[in-house]
């Protein structure tokens, strides 16, 4: 060979200088290692920001956003001599702080391998603002998913996962590492507020790729979380940048970077962790200093509050103190408390009372919990009468269901004083309307018919329907409820005794109203469904005529409005008897039905009365009403005219009373 001429040799020399020094800058840029972010050059956008602590914050306290942040100059992934991908691996240490206190977080970060840095059009939460952007197909990520989204596919909501140009993980496992010391798995939570550490390292020669996640001051451990053979020369672009990406969803969160370390062709730099930042306490620090200066003040405002607050229960207790016996613990249930009531009745305030009677009062009122609409009666009792037998058929009462029935809700109990609730029925009791009381319109035919029907309904399902026979023992206008829709509810059980099918009710003392007290009742104080047969017949006529069942005359003195029905019917003029503020605007075969049903009810012997199942029949049409001969009625007029009733039942002025009590028309109580 020859010799080169020296005017050859120094240029050579010089070009080949020159190549090293360019190797040598490009390699330069093929690595780096941040201990911290203070004054780091980086590409950030969306919430991502660097602290003043130099710490990488890519979201902040705030839901539903997204940050990047990427090294700022793309680096070098294939060779450009074969296009394959070279090895590279990073190391980096994350933290997801909970904004929530109960460490609860959403949705997840990402360290990226990506063409480009901008990600606008990719949405947060569980695509963590990256996932479903244009340029997923070029794109690797290793995610810290701490929200299980099914409709990608997540194995959990603590995990880790290897994404490869798609949405989908192409292998996820549980969150945590191999313990080199004793060889077992150990659980990791992402979302624990605790700096963590991650290792990601692709060997392009294999085509395999590893991912490895500790704690830290743990030293990478042997066997990595993830591995996987994949071939990135297909999916990465010759020069990418790499960095990561985080969003949140409905819940804010903190995802943060605390340090970072990349190389090509070799293992990253160690990160120097005595450089690197610390992670805020979230406040504690500052609440420890509060606290000490607090502390002191709020346990002599304590002291003093409880002082106020053990004189306001006293006082309180004083107020609403109630009655209670071991023998109502079954009972809870239907137990209302009485400052409930109390609060509901806004303090059983005048404006609220909506019945007045020789029993006390009704009151209006809206439970504190539930808003419920109801009625509260105040009845004084004696606790040494019956009053353990009384609340036990109070509370059987409770649970009937039907839809002509004003619901017994429960009671409460005070010294001297019974609280029985209901339902609330907005347009009151049905002889105001047919009295004309308060202002209340005069109800239509079509109107009081079907009024006729609820009633029957209901003492029906009373008599046959329910599990227990209940006897009401005081029907009549007054306890007939009306709702908002106008449709009856027969109410007011204060009076009613329930007994199994198939026994007999054992005798008692009369109770009921003047008038509608059957013979038998006041002769021998045995009530039975048939008693309230009898009444309901009363009450048949009293809805008809439009007049109360005993009336006071100057000049005739006290008159039944049975006898005056009777003695119409043998006249042949029995639709004279209906109430003449109807004006003759009726269906006259419907009230004569009712009329000579009523007459039937009323009979004074019990077997010649119809019993509640018929008298539906005979309602709906069901089956034709029996003919009344005259022999029948000449009997009823005979049974009167007799003094058969035992006329001492008749001995006390008329007023509307309920027997056995000393109350007026409204709600009354007795045994």
């Amino acid at each position: 060979m020859e010799h080169l001429p020296v005017s050859f040799l120094v240029p050579f020399l010089l070009l080949c200088l020159s190549l090293n020094l360019l190797h040598f800058c490009v390699a330069g840029d093929e690595q780096f290692v941040f201990s911290g972010f203070a004054g780091a050059n980086l590409t950030i956008d969306g919430t991502a920001t660097v602290t003043t602590e130099g710490i990488l914050e890519l979201t902040n306290n705030e839901a539903h956003v997204k940050g990047h942040a990427f090294h700022r100059a793309p680096l070098q992934f294939k060779e450009s001599h074969n296009g394959t991908v070279q090895s590279f691996s990073a190391t980096f240490v994350f933290a997801i702080v909970p904004g929530h206190p109960y460490r609860i977080s959403t949705d997840g970060m990402a360290f990226l391998v990506s063409p480009t840095t901008d990600f606008s059009d990719a949405a947060p939460a569980q695509y963590m603002g990256f996932l479903n952007s244009a340029e997923i197909n070029r794109t690797f990520a290793v995610e810290l998913d701490t929200v299980q989204n099914t409709e990608l596919q997540d194995i959990d909501g603590n995990h880790v996962g290897i994404h490869i140009a798609s949405l989908y993980s192409l292998k996820s496992h549980a969150a945590g590492f191999y313990d080199d010391n004793d060889c077992t798995f150990k659980n990791l939570s992402l979302d624990s507020g605790k700096a963590m550490q991650v290792w990601v390292d692709y060997d392009g020669k294999a085509k395999q790729i590893n991912v490895t996640l500790a704690p830290m001051g743990v030293a990478k451990p042997s066997t990595p979380l993830l591995s996987n053979i994949s071939d990135l020369s297909t999916v990465l672009t010759e020069q990418a940048y790499v960095g990561f990406s985080a969003a949140t969803g409905p819940i804010m969160s903190r995802y943060c970077v605390l340090a970072w370390s990349f190389a090509m062709n070799g293992p990253a730099p160690a990160i120097d962790f005595k450089k690197m930042p610390k992670l805020p306490n979230s406040g504690h620090k500052i609440l420890s200093k509060v606290l000490v200066i607090a502390l002191p003040i709020a346990a002599f405002a304590l002291i003093f509050a409880t002082c106020i607050v053990v004189i306001l229960l006293v006082r309180r207790q004083l107020r609403y103190a109630e009655l209670r016996e071991d023998w109502e613990v079954e009972f809870g249930p239907h137990r209302f408390s009485y400052k409930d009531l109390f609060n509901a009745t806004q303090g059983f305030k005048n404006k609220n009372i909506i019945g007045v009677g020789g029993f006390g009062k009704v009151y209006k009122g809206v439970l504190p919990k539930s808003k419920s609409e109801v009625a509260v009666k105040r009845v004084s009792h004696d606790s040494s009468q019956g009053i353990k037998e009384f609340i036990s058929e109070v509370v059987s009462i409770g649970h009937l269901r039907h839809r002509n029935l004003v619901q017994l809700l429960g009671y409460c109990r005070r010294k001297g004083e019974l609280l029985l609730v209901y339902d609330y029925m907005p347009n009151g009791s049905l002889d105001k309307y047919l009295y004309g009381k308060e202002g209340k319109p005069i109800l239509e035919w079509a109107q009081r018919f079907q009024i006729i029907k609820d009633v029957a309904s209901g003492l029906f399902y009373l008599h046959e329907k329910w599990e227990q026979v209940v006897i009401h023992r005081d029907i009549k206008a007054s306890n007939v409820l009306l709702d908002a829709g106008m449709n009856a509810h027969l109410g007011d059980f204060g009076l009613a005794r329930l007994y199994d099918h198939g026994t007999d009710l054992r005798t008692t003392h009369v109770v009921g109203t003047m008038g509608y007290i059957a013979p038998e009742l006041a002769r021998s104080g045995k009530a039975s469904p048939l008693t309230d047969v009898f009444a309901f017949g009363t009450f048949l006529l009293e809805v008809t005529c439009g007049r109360q069942p005993v009336s006071n005359s100057v000049q005739h003195g006290r008159k039944m409005l049975v006898d005056r029905v009777l003695e119409y019917w043998h006249r042949g003029a029995l639709a004279e008897t209906v109430d003449s503020r109807l004006q003759g605007n009726y269906n006259s075969d419907e009230v004569c039905m009712v009329l000579t049903l009523g007459l039937m009810c009323s009979h004074p012997f019990p077997s010649e009365r119809p019993t509640m199942r018929q008298v539906m029949q005979y309602l709906d049409g069901d089956a034709p009403l029996p003919e009344l001969t005259p022999g029948n009625m000449s009997l009823l007029s005979m049974m009167q005219n007799e003094g058969s009733f035992d006329q001492s039942v008749l001995q006390y002025p008329w007023s509307g009373t309920s027997m056995g009590t000393t109350t007026t028309p409204g709600i009354p109580v007795g045994r």
